[in-house]
């Protein structure tokens, strides 16, 4: 309905308008200082999206990591921890935790960006937590795009080739916000391979992602990796926001799939899930299934690739706040 349209989409349409006056109110309240911003003693940058649903943000949450610690930043990653069930927060993720406590995503940016990862539903306190104790430079929000209980210093919208849908806030529509928004961001990236993103009329500046796939690694012992020339007709399945992108890509790199299984973003996966033979999954199922995965099961890490112009917008914010020598 949110992508092909139904006519039955109207009936949500008083919801939709009760959805637009409340968050309306709340970011007034917001821009009017009645209720107030949390300013913590670091750079954040929130990585985040207006519409539902994943869009890709989390390799470019590891892609910003990996480069400002590179400029020689303490770097920490903040995120909500969605659902998690962590019995106390904020919550600093290690790779031993079980991703039904702290959330899959965070368990994923623990293991691959080699910095403190903290999940907190009260975003503020999280990133006090990591400036304070961690003394970080450099806060990179996982999503809260909408959580402006947290003052921030640079937004960055990550979109997918499903953009903003039939335009309507939820739940008519998959919209947070309305497309308004992407005009007060600080740039905008398409998670797009195959297409260059159409123009968005009075936009910051716009910049193309790809998602280049790494060598395959196994779910039960990662430290064993393999190429795709090496499956026959695997299973493939996906629990992430957009399955079809991950199915895609599979045959992309010349990989004959026997089936594709797609499950709900986040899913909470059983054995049951799992076929036996060959399964190909995402990294971030693939940290919710290790203790349970048989030994045929592999996952394909992917890197986001961006431009230099767009490290270097990210590098003259810094500069302009302090953090780095301009240039």
């Amino acid at each position: 309905m949110w992508y092909q349209g139904h006519p039955l989409q109207w009936l949500l349409l008083p919801f939709t308008i009760l959805f637009w006056l409340v968050s309306g109110i709340r970011r007034l309240l917001f821009r009017s200082g009645i209720k107030k911003q949390h300013n913590v003693d670091a750079f954040v940058i929130v990585v985040g999206n207006i519409s539902v649903g994943g869009n890709g943000k989390t390799p470019v949450v590891l892609a910003l990591a990996e480069y400002l610690t590179a400029q020689g930043l303490n770097v920490g990653i903040l995120s909500r921890g969605y659902g998690a069930t962590s019995p106390y927060y904020p919550r600093v993720v290690t790779a031993n935790d079980p991703a039904s406590e702290v959330g899959d995503e965070p368990r994923l940016l623990s293991i691959r960006s080699g910095v403190p990862v903290v999940i907190d539903p009260v975003r503020s306190r999280g990133a006090t937590f990591l400036a304070d104790k961690h003394h970080c430079d450099v806060i990179v929000c996982d999503d809260g795009l909408q959580h402006y209980a947290l003052k921030r210093d640079m937004e960055l919208v990550v979109m997918d080739g499903r953009k903003t849908g039939n335009g309507w806030l939820l739940p008519m529509g998959p919209l947070r916000e309305g497309r308004w928004r992407l005009k007060t961001v600080d740039a905008v990236i398409h998670n797009s391979q195959l297409n260059r993103p159409d123009k968005l009329k009075s936009v910051p500046p716009e910049f193309v992602m790809s998602l280049v796939p790494r060598d395959f690694r196994n779910v039960r012992d990662p430290a064993t990796t393999c190429t795709a020339d090496a499956f026959t007709q695997p299973d493939a399945l996906a629990g992430i926001g957009n399955p079809a992108r991950f199915f895609a890509q599979l045959s992309s790199m010349g990989i004959a799939l026997s089936s594709c299984q797609s499950f709900g973003d986040h899913h909470h996966f059983s054995r049951s899930d799992i076929p036996e033979g060959e399964v190909i999954m995402t990294e971030k199922d693939a940290v919710k299934v290790h203790a349970f995965a048989h030994d045929n099961c592999w996952y394909l890490p992917v890197d986001a690739k961006l431009a230099d112009s767009f490290y270097q917008l990210v590098h003259e914010r810094l500069a302009r706040a302090g953090y780095l020598k301009k240039g």
